[in-house]
């Protein structure tokens, strides 16, 4: 709720009370107020946190043998038209199609046998950790976006969750307040101006805007906001930022950083934008690769090139900004790709296997988890859950699966990851 009143009663300027003007801050749920839940997220040490998860999501299911886990050993029918280049890290070989990742694999690890991925074109399993057709609580399962901007909530002004593309439109048993923000969607409609609008409408927000502006400066001049104590005038900056806004404009980004991404990859550079502004959970999508015919065309012409470019300059742009250690970077799709090469030249839905590239975090990075056997067909060593991996995620932005729990519709508290999964141990132990 947020109220201004034009009553006589004033004590602070622009004619607000002290007692109206604090509902500006009341935003909170339970009775609890915006400055209560930043005071309380202080306390916790999250609201300080720079930790935060970019999430790409491959649509279509990349093929597992073409980028991640080559096997140039297996009959051609398996082994397909590209080779493998060494990495900066002994022993581990990637896709001569990828070479900007392979100079940072110091910086990445791979896991080559993701056992439990489901056969549907969803990013449901991949948001969530579990199957979209298996048992669900009252209001459904929310998405690890949703789960961080809940328990981390937002910051300066920026969503928690902030979703670019291949995230899951519901905040599921948490609500519609923890559902991923859309940059492209009604969100970013409402942050600019836009072609057909009538100048006075358009006037009167700017006004709008203005009039917030000029309250805020006029506040500061007479000295009201060190009146506040620190969370108060946190929940007045909340209300007023900017700070989405402008990172989703590249116009406030150096040319030449924008020129080294290009059009196709500039979702990365915004991904990286976002995180600076605040938010703790970014995804973001590339599709293309459901190859059921023409795989390797599809994946040398355009598909590897443009993820090579777009992964490969925002690790290099997280380590330039001191960045890296905190945020971490998930690639993945649906499912792995069939290791036997059908008879349209494609690849088609395999759910056996898959490959995961994982970057920063803080983990111990430079390493493989795992392994398909010689035909990249299923796990032969280390199978690896898509619980292992949330439970990873969750850790590194802070958040222990082990003691959080969320309450669903019906008031049942649950936890985040299934079956007691914990966080993968070669990454973080």
């Amino acid at each position: 709720m947020i109220t201004f009143t034009e009553g006589k009663r004033s004590n602070f300027c622009d004619g607000v009370s002290r007692r109206d003007f604090l509902k500006v801050g009341a935003l909170g749920m339970g009775g609890m107020s915006l400055p209560g839940l930043l005071q309380a997220e202080n306390e916790l040490g999250t609201g300080s946190s720079q930790k935060a998860v970019i999430m790409v999501f491959l649509a279509g299911g990349p093929s597992h043998m073409d980028t991640f886990d080559m096997k140039e050993d297996a009959p051609s029918e398996f082994r397909g038209e590209f080779a493998s280049i060494p990495t900066n890290v002994s022993g581990i070989r990637i896709s001569e199609y990828l070479p900007g990742i392979a100079k940072q694999m110091d910086q990445c690890s791979i896991i080559r046998s993701i056992a439990d991925t489901v056969n549907n074109h969803s990013s449901y399993h991949c948001m969530t950790g579990r199957a979209k057709n298996g048992p669900q609580p009252v209001g459904g399962w929310p998405s690890i976006g949703s789960v961080v901007s809940k328990v981390h909530g937002d910051h300066m002004g920026t969503p928690g969750y902030v979703d670019m593309g291949g995230g899951i439109k519901s905040g599921g048993f948490l609500g519609t307040a923890h559902a991923g923000f859309s940059s492209g969607g009604k969100g970013r409609y409402d942050m600019a101006k836009q072609s057909g609008m009538k100048e006075i409408r358009y006037a009167n927000r700017k006004g709008l805007l203005g009039g917030f502006d000029k309250f805020r400066r006029d506040c500061d001049a007479t000295g009201m906001m060190n009146g506040f104590d620190a969370f108060n005038r946190q929940a007045f900056d909340i209300i007023t930022s900017e700070r989405l806004a402008k990172a989703l404009d590249l116009k406030n980004e150096e040319a030449k950083t924008v020129k080294r991404y290009g059009n196709d990859c500039k979702s990365f550079l915004l991904a990286r934008r976002v995180v600076e502004a605040g938010a703790r959970f970014v995804t973001l999508t590339t599709g293309g690769w459901d190859t059921h015919n023409d795989n390797f065309k599809k994946l040398r012409d355009k598909n590897l090139p443009n993820l090579d470019k777009g992964v490969s300059n925002l690790i290099q742009d997280l380590r330039d900004r001191s960045m890296l250690d905190d945020v971490t970077v998930i690639v993945w799709g649906e499912f792995g790709r069939t290791p036997k090469i059908n008879s349209k030249g494609g690849r088609d839905h395999w759910s056996k296997v898959m490959s995961v590239l994982l970057a920063g975090g803080g983990m111990n990075n430079g390493q493989v988890i795992g392994a398909s056997d010689p035909k990249g067909s299923e796990p032969a060593d280390r199978p690896v859950y898509l619980g292992e991996v949330f439970a990873t995620l969750y850790r590194n932005v802070g958040i222990d699966v082990t003691e959080e729990q969320l309450q669903d519709l019906s008031g049942r508290p649950q936890y985040l990851v299934d079956n007691g999964m914990r966080a993968l141990p070669e990454l973080v132990g």
